[in-house]
């Protein structure tokens, strides 16, 4: 017999002793005789059984869904176990990059214990899910010194060349206009356009303004930034006070200066006043402090 005939009867009173036992063993039996129970305590005028069969056919299945809602909750735990597997993998997928300020200097140890120090104001970038025993790539904007643990071919990117390396210990300078790579330790192959040129310890690669310029030999363990001094050799003036404003957060108004002039010297990044005079008196310069801004003039 058909589930609606049985409730219907049943609802009438008029089940057989078969019909009963049969809407007995109905799924949604228990449901059934609550919802009887509960309606027992109201009267209503007048009772219409197709109406009452409807009625209980829709409760009954509202309470079925009710019965199968407790998958509801594991879907929502489900979700969100979906959204932080794809928050962790997208996270753990990212470039990881590190930053320095104006007169700020760090050391960052990479993946496979390479060390890299960084110069003020400059930034590197590199992915740890792709750093393996097979690439090690790194991405560079400003001036960093790298000492490499041997192992896979190891590349450095600039804007103005890369510098490929097995296992070594270099200086790469990339500013604007400016692109200089000093080898300290092993062997540095520098790409720069469509020249590749091979650096052992001792010799360096400088580019200015597009133009390759000749470099002397050093025999430095490491750069002298990293002591905190600025060294030059040759170097247009534009660029020494850029790395002094780099060093010291300040603006130096040169308006009536030839930055092309060349400089050779140095200066410390730890006392203002004799690094401004280490620049100034060699070239016969003056300088006043504005607050935050240093103007140069000549004597």
């Amino acid at each position: 017999m058909e589930r609606e005939t049985l409730i219907l009867k049943w609802l009438d009173n008029n089940l057989s002793p078969e019909e009963l036992e049969a809407f007995k063993a109905l799924e949604d039996y228990e449901s059934l005789i609550k919802l009887s129970n509960y309606s027992k305590g109201f009267k209503a005028p007048e009772f219409n059984t197709d109406d009452a069969l409807q009625t209980v056919t829709s409760k009954i299945e509202h309470s079925k869904t009710a019965k199968n809602s407790w998958y509801k909750p594991l879907l929502k735990v489900a979700a969100i176990l979906a959204i932080c597997f794809g928050s962790y993998y997208y996270t753990t997928t990212l470039d990881t990059t590190i930053a320095t300020q104006y007169t700020e200097k760090t050391q960052v140890q990479l993946p496979d214990n390479s060390t890299v120090n960084l110069n003020a104001l400059s930034k590197i970038t590199y992915n740890k899910k792709d750093w393996n025993d097979t690439k090690r790539s790194i991405n560079l904007d400003g001036e960093a010194y790298f000492k490499v643990t041997k192992g896979s071919t190891f590349s450095v990117n600039t804007d103005a060349g890369i510098v490929t390396v097995i296992g070594t210990e270099f200086n790469i300078k990339q500013r604007p206009n400016y692109f200089e790579v000093t080898c300290f330790e092993g062997t540095v192959r520098v790409d720069f356009g469509k020249e590749k040129t091979m650096l052992n310890a001792g010799d360096s690669f400088l580019i200015i303004n597009d133009k390759k310029a000749d470099r002397f030999a050093t025999t430095k363990a490491q750069p002298d930034w990293l002591n905190s001094v600025s060294s030059f050799i040759s170097v247009p003036l534009s660029e020494v006070l850029a790395e002094f404003e780099r060093q010291y957060n300040v603006k130096i108004d040169v308006n009536t200066i030839n930055t092309s002039t060349l400089f050779t010297g140095k200066f410390t990044h730890n006392n203002i006043t004799i690094a401004l005079k280490s620049i100034t008196e060699p070239l016969q310069l003056q300088y006043k402090k504005a607050n935050k801004t240093i103007i140069l003039t000549r004597e």
